[in-house]
């Protein structure tokens, strides 16, 4: 990397000019040009990479006097683009769903997300006379407009209750105002005018708390913690909703939390007594 990146360098100043060519005004904006241009489309670590690299190169020459400035000061480090696809860790979740910041109704549906596992359509689309509060579970309609069940924990049995504040029509999870455009009747609670929460506006408020993540990672975390704690294939199917245990592979994966957690349980020294 640090060869190939000083080479690339060389190139494109040329083989002949000399470290000083560096302290132009001109030719450190083409640097930044050329630095942007050749790497910008890679991933920030590989852009970072690079730009350490250059970085540690220029810090020895001024160093050794050769130069007097960084002709790389107006580029910036990138940031690690968020990665939609992994499950948030168990400390990740229980900060999320335990935080006092967070109003009665996305803290509701978020753990009835993350505790049943089931897709957050599939949750919005909940009426109340669905659910089964006694049983903790509710009737869903899933991929294929197949008819399975769902089942949540004592969280979300504790939290039902506060939402619905007695309610025993209408949608579950309801729009803060009445709504400002048509709706399909069976979207409206009437006695207030409120609709049915829409996906979208589920989804910006629970990026926009967390600073990147989206709502089906609670699903997929929920699956993967499953799978660490031992849910076979069958258990996991059921919970996921999957028909094909190929479907439900990505989600089974274990985290890197949980496979240090299994090594230092069969570590012998560890079970030393």
């Amino acid at each position: 990397m640090y060869a190939g990146t000083l080479r690339a360098l060389r190139t494109h100043l040329g083989p002949a000019a000399p470290l000083a060519v560096l302290e132009d005004p001109a030719t450190a904006a083409g640097l930044v040009d050329w630095f942007t241009g050749r790497w910008a489309q890679t991933a920030p670590a590989t852009f970072n990479r690079h730009l350490d690299t250059l970085r540690s190169a220029i810090g020895y020459w001024r160093e050794q006097e050769w130069l007097a400035a960084d002709p790389t000061r107006a580029l910036r480090r990138r940031g690690r683009a968020p990665d939609h696809t992994r499950a948030l860790s168990r400390e990740e979740i229980t900060d999320l769903l335990g935080r006092e910041d967070i109003a009665l109704r996305e803290k509701t549906l978020w753990r009835m997300l993350y505790e049943s596992a089931a897709r957050a359509g599939e949750v919005l689309a909940l009426d109340v006379d669905d659910l089964d509060q006694r049983n903790r579970c509710a009737k869903v309609r899933r991929k294929g407009n197949a008819v399975d069940v769902i089942v949540w924990q004592t969280g979300t049995a504790r939290l039902l209750p506060r939402l619905l504040k007695g309610r025993t029509k209408g949608p579950v999870f309801l729009t803060d105002r009445r709504a400002r455009v048509p709706v399909a009747p069976a979207d409206v609670y009437e006695p207030t005018g409120q609709a049915r929460l829409s996906y979208r506006r589920a989804a910006e408020l629970f990026t926009a708390t967390t600073a990147g993540a989206t709502l089906h990672q609670l699903r997929h975390s929920a699956l993967t913690h499953a799978a660490e704690d031992g849910a076979n294939t069958s258990t996991l199917l059921s919970f996921s909703g999957h028909t094909s245990v190929a479907s439900l592979a990505r989600y089974a994966r274990v985290s890197p939390e949980a496979l240090r957690r299994w090594q230092q349980q069969r570590d012998p020294t560890s079970r030393r007594p």
